[in-house]
């Protein structure tokens, strides 16, 4: 269904648990030799923000979110406290002619390097920069899809890096909030997932 900018409360999220997930096949044979087929190319973010809960008006207001996407059916704005900034990152080099570029944040171990595209940062975070110098002006940055649009395109070999900060595209993974009261003003929950949606 709809996009919804918005983003999740930030203090229930900072008591998640949750990160990236592939989807990797394995087949082992008789001789126990093993045949790794790779279904996702990028990793897609799965979270349980349960234990992130711990006031009344935490409960509160999750109640209210959660009613407002109506449960799986609208995504939004999640910050994962583990991964929500970048610093220095080349998004690009001027070629003179060229004026749209796209936030990426790159992951390298072991030589291989995963671009991962930016499509939510967070307004106020972003600095973008050509050849180390700050753009002020004749620049600007959708928050909506990561996109960095130049007025004036950039001089063949400049390199174009950026600062911000991000959240990830997601949604509820349940149509139902289920919990426990243990006394009260005290509830616990046993799952409330949350899931990052492909853009």
């Amino acid at each position: 269904m709809a996009f919804h900018d918005v983003q999740f409360p930030s203090d229930i999220s900072y008591g998640s648990s949750g990160g990236p997930n592939y989807s990797t096949d394995v087949v082992i044979n008789h001789g126990g030799h093993e045949q790794r087929n790779i279904n996702w190319q990028a990793a897609r973010g799965r979270y349980n923000v349960a234990h992130g809960v711990k006031t009344q008006a935490q409960l509160d207001a999750l109640i209210a979110f959660f009613r407002a996407r109506k449960g799986r059916a609208h995504s939004f704005r999640f910050k994962d406290w583990t991964d929500y900034r970048a610093t220095g990152v080349v998004i690009g080099t001027g070629n003179g002619s060229a004026t749209a570029f796209q936030l990426i944040k790159p992951y390298s171990s072991g030589g291989i390097t995963e671009n991962r595209t930016i499509t939510l940062p967070v307004t106020g975070t972003i600095a973008i920069y050509v050849n180390g110098i700050l753009k002020t002006s004749g620049v600007s940055t959708s928050s909506t899809t990561g996109g960095v649009t130049f007025t004036t395109a950039p001089a063949n070999g400049a390199i174009i890096t950026a600062d911000y900060e991000f959240d990830v595209p997601a949604r509820f993974d349940t149509d139902q909030l289920s919990a426990t009261l243990d006394h009260y003003g005290a509830h616990s929950w046993k799952d409330i997932p949350i899931i990052e949606v492909r853009v």
